[in-house]
């Protein structure tokens, strides 16, 4: 899925779909009041945003989960699997598993501590507890109330913000900004802020910055040319961030979120680089879906986030588990 352009702004088709989003709304809030709420044996820990697309989720729990483990606490991740075809609960394994079964955020959660799937999240939760996980880090899930949460943090991308402010189809918003601040216990601002978010959402709730910076390892790309490609919620940022590192991109091509890779789509990409002599390039999580036969020819870079306060983080995880728990 591609982020249709007028969801940046508000405008005559935002407008004219707006009665679409009330009753996506009116949807919501009936699952809502409906929904039993399974409260987990262990606390559960969720990484959530308000925006469809791409906002961070997933490297925010990659380095909650890491600072929970450095605690000596036993992590499990939980996903739904989106994009994969197993509903799950079922362990992810990487050896085993590929983005067709589990989908591609589940691969790199297990890269760092076991990772459940389940589209039953209570199921998911469950499971998990019984394979000995002292805490759950459900990435994304925050509109889902099938499972109880003990703390909910929520992922901004500073440069987009919440997009045009409204619901879904007639904006970005999977609910009122309002109404998920409201649910929530902090906020994560990743990125460069142009719109002041800060002032705003700190006036209701903690507010913690950070930055995706790429890895010692991507680093060393300075100078090099190369042709990148993305499918994520936002590729413009994985091709600003090489820019910035000093890539010379001769060349971008943009995917939809999730949307698995097909040899075919990349032979033309390939055959490129090798004619101009230039890297191909592509995000982690673009990297977990290609073919298996295509990925050395292709090169990952990957990130990770950088707090501007990392004793304000570890305070707030002492919110949820004291240290040594």
């Amino acid at each position: 899925m591609k982020a249709p352009e007028f969801w940046h702004r508000a405008g005559l088709l935002s407008a004219l779909l707006t009665p679409v989003s009330w009753l996506y709304q009116i949807g919501a809030s009936f699952r809502l009041a409906v929904t039993n709420t399974y409260t987990a044996s262990v606390p559960v820990f969720c990484v959530g945003n308000l925006v469809a697309g791409g906002a961070g989720k997933t490297p925010v729990a990659l380095a909650l989960g890491r600072a929970l483990i450095r605690r000596g606490l036993k992590v499990a991740f939980l996903s739904r699997g989106y994009g994969g075809n197993k509903t799950g609960p079922l362990q992810v394994l990487p050896d085993r598993h590929t983005a067709r079964d589990v989908g591609d955020e589940p691969l790199l959660l297990a890269e760092a501590a076991p990772t459940w799937i389940a589209r039953d999240r209570a199921a998911g939760a469950r499971m998990a507890a019984e394979a000995g996980a002292d805490i759950i880090l459900l990435d994304d899930g925050f509109q889902n109330p099938a499972l109880a949460k003990t703390m909910s943090v929520l992922v901004v991308d500073g440069g987009y913000g919440f997009g045009n402010g409204h619901v879904i189809p007639s904006g970005p918003l999977r609910e009122p900004v309002s109404h998920g601040l409201a649910r929530a216990d902090a906020v994560m601002l990743l990125g460069d802020d142009p719109g002041g978010l800060e002032d705003v959402l700190s006036e209701t709730l903690p507010v913690f910055r950070g930055h995706l910076t790429p890895t010692r390892a991507s680093a060393g790309l300075r100078g090099e040319r190369a042709i990148a490609f993305a499918g994520i919620g936002r590729p413009k940022k994985f091709f600003d961030t090489l820019r910035a590192l000093g890539v010379e991109l001769i060349e971008t091509r943009s995917f939809g979120d999730h949307e698995p890779y097909r040899g075919e789509d990349l032979i033309d990409l390939i055959a490129k680089a090798e004619q101009e002599d230039a890297l191909l390039l592509t995000t982690s999580k673009d990297h977990v879906r290609l073919p298996e036969e295509l990925r050395l020819m292709i090169r990952r870079v990957d990130v990770e986030l950088v707090w501007e306060d990392p004793a304000g983080i570890e305070t707030l995880l002492d919110r949820i588990v004291a240290p040594g728990d």
